[in-house]
């Protein structure tokens, strides 16, 4: 984790740089309105996507969507397997500062939150383009303001949006009936099953979602949280969080003395029989998991009854990416009904789509409806309230906080 601190300041650091020598992103070129240049453009381009690289179905997906690019489009697409997204973020810094400022070796991301924040304020990023995709006629933008905001920044089509995630827990055994449906609930039940929940390493966006989860919860005021962070009222309204944390630790796996990489691991500590309770940023990943074996058939999902936070994954091209013109094709392609229905397929991924489904024809429509919803995957209704993420400057400051009282114990 050591490391993983050192990397975020060698981050700040370059993005202090790319301040001073930054310029602000020009018009679009190529222009994303003229889509016929793009597609003729974009035959033979190599696009390298860097993108989380911790879950096996997800990679899958990515498999399939390279083929068919590669297929349909001449376009082939290498998946760069990312442990943090910081790594990309870090790398075009760098070439800013060397003032590499074409041919990049990022062509597309897959970035959320603070990186996202941090790039955009720089002007490393390539657009607006989203909203001149072809697909984007699709995209549930009135049912779904999220899918126009990333951490309360507005994306202003500097991102697509291509999935969306809510956090759910899911468990297996008779102790799981009834799920604890809230924080305070979690830890009660965590007292009385010592060593059967783990959340992951807040290095990893799920570990750090939980803590923004329990936050949220806990927190004198909500509402603060969806505003910058501030030195004057941090300690007041994160002190709820670690004293649950504090509370919480000697019940966790392992006495929360290690803590699961990411979801797969957990997900496997599951499936070992070493935990009955675990949590998960696809709302399908319970269900996929049974689908290809890895969890037994009588594990269940379930949510707090006050909601769970909700996001969209959103894709972005650096500014001096080298092949803009695949990047923004891929974009398009992955808003595609057809791709979007391969995603949601519980046999696969799982995850949620980002389209409405009022606005695909009668046979795309007929499509969606037809797949299965998966055993352990809750409906809508049965998912409730969607709880907006904090500022990215909440999760920035609470995950060091975490490291800095918990790495070390």
């Amino acid at each position: 984790m050591k490391a993983r601190i050192k990397h975020l300041a060698f981050v700040l650091g370059l993005l202090a740089v790319a301040a001073t020598t930054g310029a602000r992103a020009q018009s679009p070129s190529p222009d994303p309105k003229n889509w016929s240049s793009i597609l003729d453009k974009a035959k033979g381009q190599t696009v390298y996507w860097y993108a989380w690289g911790g879950s096996q179905p997800l990679n899958d997906y990515i498999a399939w969507v390279g083929a068919t690019m590669k297929t349909r489009y001449g376009v082939s697409v290498v998946e760069v397997k990312l442990a943090d997204t910081a790594e990309a973020v870090t790398r075009v810094l760098a070439e800013k500062t060397a003032g590499r400022d074409e041919g990049g070796a990022v062509d597309l991301v897959w970035i959320n939150g603070p990186n996202f924040a941090s790039m955009k304020e720089k002007h490393l990023l390539f657009g607006p383009f989203a909203e001149a995709l072809p697909n984007f006629r699709f995209v549930d933008v009135e049912s779904k303001p999220i899918l126009r905001s990333d951490f309360t920044i507005p994306t202003e089509g500097f991102e697509a949006p291509w999935n969306l995630a809510q956090i759910v827990f899911y468990g297996d055994g008779a102790a799981l009936f009834p799920p604890p449906r809230s924080a305070a609930a979690l830890l009660d039940w965590a007292k009385a099953h010592p060593g059967r929940f783990a959340y992951p390493d807040p290095s990893n966006f799920l570990g750090a979602t939980f803590l923004k989860q329990v936050l949220i919860e806990l927190a004198p005021d909500p509402e603060r949280l969806q505003k910058p962070v501030t030195d004057a009222d941090f300690d007041a309204v994160a002190a709820p969080l670690f004293a649950y944390l504090d509370a919480l630790r000697p019940y966790l796996w392992r006495q929360g003395r290690a803590y699961p990489a990411n979801s797969a691991a957990s997900r496997t500590l599951m499936a070992d029989g070493e935990i009955d309770l675990a949590l998960s940023f696809n709302p399908a990943e319970a269900s996929s998991a049974i689908a290809r074996g890895e969890l037994p058939s009588s594990v269940r999902s379930f949510v707090f009854d006050k909601g769970t936070i909700g996001n969209a994954s959103f894709l972005a091209i650096p500014y001096n990416g080298a092949h803009k013109e695949g990047a923004l094709l891929l974009c398009d392609f992955l808003l595609s009904p057809e791709a979007q229905l391969k995603k949601q397929d519980p046999a696969g991924y799982g995850g949620f789509t980002v389209l409405a489904m009022r606005k695909l024809d009668e046979v795309d429509r007929a499509r969606f409806e037809a797949l299965p919803r998966g055993i352990a995957t809750l409906s809508t209704e049965e998912l409730g309230p969607v709880l907006p993420e904090p500022h990215p400057s909440w999760m920035t400051r609470i995950v060091a906080t975490w490291q800095r009282r918990y790495e070390a114990r």
